[in-house]
């Protein structure tokens, strides 16, 4: 397991150029945003305006900073996004995002149709997660991260614990008050 820092993330344009993303993890390491498999991000989005395009890509949007984001997709009804609430949406789908009360950022699960599935979970008290676990974002709080095998870490805020390998049951103790955000996937 590796753990990443969010300040220590590179900041790139989106596919569009209409803000900036942070990749926490994907697969394949290193892969074009028309070549992943799954790809976990965090984006600035500091205006209102269109997404990206991604043809073929099932994605899961959960707002973590910010008043609020309406969704607007041709044929289909508006969705306030809030805070912590995943929301999932075809990336094929023209979508654009009109900001409640300014600047907002959200956590990102893309998977590739056909090659990847997954699920965006996000927990406020203490859990006992089955195997599978891919990635763990502490939100809010700090979180001991417990393995199978005795092994435990600490997350702060904007940490990311990264499962490169598929562990046992992950065991997650809040130290008081804390959200995070458990990311399992599933390569086909």
């Amino acid at each position: 397991m590796r753990r990443l820092k969010f300040e220590e993330l590179q900041a790139t344009p989106w596919k569009n150029g209409g803000g900036l993303t942070r990749e926490l993890h994907g697969y394949p390491a290193g892969a074009s945003f028309d070549a992943f498999l799954w790809r976990v991000s965090i984006a600035d989005v500091s205006q209102s305006g269109a997404f990206s395009s991604f043809p073929g890509v099932d994605r899961v949007i959960t707002l973590l900073e910010g008043e609020g984001m309406q969704l607007f997709s041709a044929g289909g009804e508006p969705v306030l996004l809030l805070p912590l609430q995943p929301h999932r949406f075809r990336g094929e789908e023209q979508v654009s995002a009109q900001l409640e009360g300014g600047a907002c950022q959200d956590f990102n699960l893309m998977l590739r149709r056909g090659a990847a599935t997954g699920e965006v979970k996000v927990w406020h008290a203490d859990q006992d997660l089955p195997q599978g676990c891919s990635l763990l974002f502490c939100a809010q709080g700090r979180w001991d991260v417990l393995t199978e095998n005795g092994e435990q870490t600490t997350l702060e805020p904007r940490q990311t614990l990264v499962c490169d390998e598929q562990p046992g049951g992950l065991a997650l103790r809040s130290q008081g008050g804390g959200i995070i955000i458990s990311v399992s996937i599933n390569l086909l």
